[in-house]
């Protein structure tokens, strides 16, 4: 295993220590140096790959067991888990996550469908992270959903449709305070960063 000494922080010295060792490094060094060049260097940081956005796998998906596909498909894409828990949903927290339909009849159902059984609250993180895990997720209707997304091959009725993701970058915010404590988010960096997004 390569030592990594805390007095390689400055930017040539780290430069140089990257490039002669990389090759033997192991995963969890890979991450512990692109973290401080990070730090270090802010040109390195890129726009909008710290957006976070909610997911939640609704009981119906939960039930079905689709909890691990719908993480595989997150995954592939190349986003980055930064929060997870299983809930047993209170109304007074679906009253504040779906305050905008409150006034509509079909409010009611959706109490006793989301207090049905668990839910599996995750927060996910990236690149456009919240837009591009909406067209991931598919028609709010699974009829209308296109195959392919989460909906279209898991769901097939709009009240039964498997999974939760936020509209935009205002509601994740809101959304993520409201289901998770900070303390309950974990900041860190996987090391196929480079791989992911150029620098």
């Amino acid at each position: 295993m390569v030592a990594v000494p805390q007095c390689f922080v400055g930017r040539f010295l780290f430069s140089g220590l990257r490039a002669s060792s990389s090759r033997t490094l192991s995963c969890a060094q890979r991450t512990w140096l692109h973290g401080r060049a990070r730090s270090h260097s802010a040109s390195s940081d890129i726009p909008g790959v710290k957006e976070r956005t909610l997911v939640a796998v609704k009981p119906d998906g939960v039930q079905r067991r689709l909890v691990g596909q719908i993480i595989k498909r997150l995954e592939q894409r190349g986003f980055q888990l930064v929060g997870l828990k299983m809930v047993q949903v209170s109304e007074e927290l679906l009253a504040q996550h779906y305050v905008a339909l409150q006034k509509k009849p079909f409010y009611p159902s959706l109490l006793r469908y989301m207090t049905s059984g668990p839910v599996v609250a995750m927060v996910w993180e990236g690149h456009n992270v919240v837009k591009s895990t909406r067209m991931l997720v598919g028609d709010t209707n699974p009829a209308a959903a296109a195959p392919g997304t989460l909906r279209g091959d898991f769901s097939v009725h709009v009240g039964r449709n498997v999974v939760h993701a936020s509209d935009s970058t205002e509601v994740a915010q809101k959304e993520i305070t409201l289901w998770f404590q900070r303390s309950e988010l974990v900041d860190w960096e996987c090391c196929d960063h480079g791989n992911i997004y150029h620098p």
